[in-house]
């Protein structure tokens, strides 16, 4: 595979009417990394690293190279207009409205634009959304197949993924991997859930507390298919423990626990590949 590097864009926000100059800094994709923990790293989604990359997946591989622009802000001016502000930033109109939800070319003095020098033009900023996360059977906007599922973990058979992170966090162990002699594969429907959401305990079914460990890797399941206790390697995810169930996880369904509530919703429905470590 060749060398990968991971570039982003050092930014600040643009004083109307002038660009701020623009670093690039090579990052190498290493082990334990994700494209979800990239783009927390980064300020930016999961979707939009897939897009800047032409990824149909959320897989990446140790030294895997990723383009990856740091969200920038432009404070229109009096007599500023998308169409100059474009030109000024080597970007698209059409960018710039995607990535500002803009209907109209209309702007006014003192707005902000959300602005990506340098991105590809066909990036489009995500809208919040604004449903209960706690309803892991939500209806994503877009089918993926691996990706950093909020509740779904993935696994890599074939070559090393970047993802080995344990679940929960002090059970960390990065020996086991995917393509383990013996390993069970199952492919599986996948969600995400917090613990930030409202009469929530954050207490998992095997005694977990997720609102005081938010790093740990855990999944909630169906203890008919994968027993309590399970450690798993869920692609797009990494490894993960069994330690949750829930009323809508039945059968060959998993809920992937991600602690930012909006990431869980922006995870969506995936099809992932999981596997048995033990």
């Amino acid at each position: 595979m060749k060398k990968s590097v991971l570039s982003f864009l050092a930014v600040a926000t643009i004083a109307g009417g002038a660009a701020a100059s623009v670093q690039a800094e090579e990052v190498t994709v290493k082990k334990g990394d994700t494209i979800w923990s990239i783009s927390q790293k980064y300020n930016t989604t999961v979707e939009q690293v897939k897009e800047w990359n032409n990824l149909s997946s959320n897989t990446i591989y140790i030294e895997d190279v990723l383009n990856v622009y740091e969200e920038e802000k432009y404070k229109v001016n009096k007599g500023d207009t998308l169409w100059g502000i474009a030109k000024e930033l080597d970007v698209k109109v059409d960018s710039l409205k995607n990535w500002n939800n803009l209907s109209s070319e209309v702007i006014h003095p003192g707005q902000e634009l959300v602005v990506y020098p340098g991105a590809p033009s066909s990036i489009v900023k995500e809208s919040p959304v604004h449903t209960p996360v706690e309803n892991t059977e939500s209806t994503p906007t877009k089918e993926e197949k691996p990706v950093v599922n909020e509740d779904t973990n993935k696994e890599q058979a074939k070559e090393e993924p970047a993802e080995t992170v344990d679940a929960p966090k002090e059970e960390k162990n990065t020996n086991n991997t995917p393509s383990e002699e013996g390993a069970k594969e199952i492919t599986m429907e996948a969600t995400a859930y917090t613990a930030s959401c409202e009469g929530c305990s954050g207490v998992t079914a095997t005694g977990i507390n997720l609102k005081e460990n938010p790093d740990a890797k855990v999944i909630s399941v169906d203890p008919n298919v994968i027993p309590l206790g399970t450690k798993v390697y869920v692609e797009g995810y990494g490894e993960a423990i069994a330690g949750d169930t829930g009323g809508a996880i039945k059968g060959n369904k998993i809920d992937i626990f991600i602690p930012n509530k909006e990431d869980a919703i922006n995870y969506g429905r995936q099809s992932v590949k999981v596997t048995i470590l033990d």
